[in-house]
Formats: C-alpha cells, structure tokens, sequence
C-alpha cells in the first residue's frame, strides 16, 4: 500500500467515524444532555459492557503508547488522546498514526 493511499484511508476513517459520532450521538444528548448517563448508557447490557470495556481498554493502550514515543521524540500525541475522549478512539488512534507519520517524514529529511 501506498503511503498516499495509507494517510488517505485513515483521513476517511477519522472523519468517517467523527461524522457517525456526530450524526448518532449529538442529537439525544442535545435533548437530554446529562452527559454521565449517556456515558454510562454504553453499559446497558453485558455485550454493550464488553464493547464499551474493550473501547476504554483501547483508549488506555493508546494512552501508554502515545507517552512511551513522547520519550522518542514523537510530538503533539496529546492531540490524539483527546481525541480519543471525544469523539473517539477510532479517530484517536488514525490521528495518532497520521502524527507520527508525518514526523517520521520528517525526520528522514
């Protein structure tokens, strides 16, 4: 795969997973916007508890990798972390390897 292609594709699939957040999370919380029950509405069953547990688990994986490559030189990780929270890991963890490419380009000059 290309490199052109690789960036594109995760361009897509952070924006594509940011715009369902948008389109599936935004309204209700709008009409109810108690944002720990919306949370906390991921843990509604034990298969919404697993998929919800393996996203934080996700998200805390990222976290220890984004901080580990901070010590090798790999800047602006917090970007990804945040996005990460909101609107979520999927886009997180593109952006991250999006960042990290681009510094690797760099870096080779």
């Amino acid at each position: 795969m290309s490199e052109t292609v690789y960036r594109s594709l995760l361009w897509l699939l952070a924006l594509g997973f940011a715009a369902a957040f948008v389109y599936l999370c935004i309204p209700p919380l709008m009409q109810n916007p108690d944002v720990w029950a919306a949370l906390m509405a991921g843990f509604v069953n034990p298969y919404a508890a697993g998929y919800a547990t393996d996203t934080i688990m996700c998200w805390c994986v990222l976290a220890v990798w984004v901080v580990y490559e901070r010590g090798l030189g790999v800047n602006y990780g917090w970007v990804a972390l945040l996005l990460g929270l909101v609107p979520g890991v999927a886009t997180g963890f593109a952006v991250y390897l999006l960042i990290r490419s681009k510094q690797a380009d760099l870096a080779k000059g």
